[in-house]
This record gives structure tokens, sequence and C-alpha cells, in this order.
């Protein structure tokens, strides 16, 4: 089996498309460039968990700890209205 190739510029590993999208466009609204890499094969047999239905979150080099901290921010609820 291979090992997965772990990069430094994966700053979200998201449980399926959704989630993804969704962190995704929240990056995109702080004005951070994201990409959705995806195992094809979830997205062709509809899996939404598991391994095949990771998909991880892209970010530059030079926006990681940007895209970190507001990430953990969203974990910890803080980004939401009151």
């Amino acid at each position: 089996m291979f090992k997965k190739k772990n990069r430094q510029n994966v700053v979200y590993v998201a449980n399926g498309i959704l989630d993804a999208e969704s962190v995704k466009i929240l990056l995109e609204s702080f004005g951070i460039e994201a990409y959705i890499n995806e195992e094809s094969a979830g997205r062709t047999y509809g899996l939404t968990t598991g391994p095949l239905a990771q998909a991880e979150i892209i970010v530059k080099d030079k926006d990681v700890i940007d895209a970190k901290r507001i990430i953990a921010e969203m974990e910890l609820g803080n980004l939401e209205e009151k």
C-alpha cells in the first residue's frame, strides 16, 4: 500500500466534499485562495465517510499560518454570529 504524502500546506482534512467546500469558502471570504484535493473514488461512489471520502484543503505556503488560525477559530465557534 502507498503511504499518503504529508504536505505542509494542507491546513484541513475534511470529511466529505460538503465539509471541504464550506471550509474553502470560509478561507476565501478572508482573502485566502484555497484548493480542494480529494480522492476521485470518493466522489464517484458517493462516499461520505472514511479515507476515500476525505478531502484536503490546501493553501499557498504564504497563507498557511493565517488559514490555520482561521480554522482554529471556526472549530472553537468564534466565527459564528451571536
